[in-house]
């Protein structure tokens, strides 16, 4: 007899996104019965990094290694993974309450629920010679990499009043701090902050980081002599990695990222969303944290689903009628 491969293909949920939010929830719903597959393209936010850190118990893991643990860990549990990149997500199922999920150059699988652990991006400065210390010696979050360049000479890199914010933050680490204004004016009010704060300013842009194997050692200005330094930490934008939660209609804050409800929700029936994305403390060890407070979401709707007593959710509405209002309002 046959099998029906939409039967094959049907999960209780889908994770798009592998990193450390998609991974604890599969773990946590893998270990509540669930039949779960993981979507990923391999690429995090942390790429870069040559340690994780502040992760209690797993602190100086790299995020390679802490990937491979988390895949092996949830593996145990019945979780599947799928190495690819998802290309659409629609309503299917009875009443539109199931999703399907299109995955490139492979047959489309449904899931009764949807995680997005899809994160977000870092836009490096465009400055010569800062990707071949990015991850090293030049870094974006001070919490993550500042214990490791503790007293050194540290350089805080942004648009004018940015550099001066990150300045003042990195003076936690180390008392020898330059703000990098990278062309752009301060305030009177920003300079004396710098200033009673023994912060060293630089106003001409940046065009060129120099060192070697990994350690940059100079900063290079369009005129004037350079910089000495021991690490560099960058102020810029980020952007969500995937266009899924706005595709899918989720909501955004005024800084670009998703706005969520109660527990991870997202204001979409039977969709839920973890990980830097939604704006909240971008640690991994949060994202992660998020990812388990999603499942037991998850799982919980799933339990009520399974003894015919689903909850009437508030503000939330089925993927089919966001769609068909995004095709209204000419998105």
């Amino acid at each position: 007899m046959a099998t029906d491969s939409r039967t094959t293909h049907r999960y209780d949920v889908a994770v798009i996104g592998g990193g450390p939010a998609g991974l604890s929830a599969a773990m946590v719903l893998g270990r509540c019965l669930r039949r779960v597959i993981v979507i990923d393209h391999g690429k995090g936010r942390n790429y870069a990094a040559c340690e994780m850190h502040g992760y209690l118990g797993r602190d100086c893991t790299t995020p390679a290694e802490m990937r491979q643990i988390g895949r092996r860990e949830a593996a145990a549990y019945g979780v599947e993974f799928l190495d690819g990149v998802v290309a659409g997500v629609c309503a299917c199922g009875d009443e539109g309450k199931d999703f399907e999920v299109t995955i490139n150059d492979r047959e489309p699988l449904t899931a009764r629920k949807l995680l997005l652990a899809t994160g977000v991006m870092d836009v490096l400065p465009e400055i010569d010679g800062l990707t071949d210390f990015y991850g090293r010696s030049v870094h974006h979050c001070p919490y993550c990499d500042g214990w490791e360049h503790r007293g050194q000479r540290l350089v805080a890199l942004g648009d004018g009043k940015a550099a001066i914010g990150l300045a003042l933050s990195l003076r936690t680490w180390s008392p020898q701090v330059t703000a990098c204004l990278n062309g752009q004016a301060i305030s009177r009010r920003q300079r004396q902050r710098a200033q009673k704060n023994g912060i060293a300013c630089r106003e001409r842009r940046v065009v060129k980081l120099a060192g070697s194997e990994g350690q940059v050692r100079q900063v290079h200005f369009e005129d004037g002599a350079p910089l000495e330094c021991d690490a560099v930490f960058f102020s810029s934008d980020q952007v969500l990695r995937s266009k899924l939660p706005l595709s899918l209609g989720c909501e955004c804050d005024e800084h670009g990222l998703i706005r969520t409800k109660g527990r991870q929700g997202t204001g979409v029936r039977g969709m839920f969303l973890a990980g830097d994305a939604d704006g909240d403390v971008q640690f991994a060890i949060v994202a992660a944290a998020e990812g388990a407070v999603a499942a037991v979401a998850i799982n919980r709707e799933l339990q009520d689903e399974d003894r015919g007593e689903p909850r009437n959710l508030l503000n939330a509405a089925p993927l089919a009628e966001v769609a068909a209002k995004a095709v209204n309002d000419g998105a």
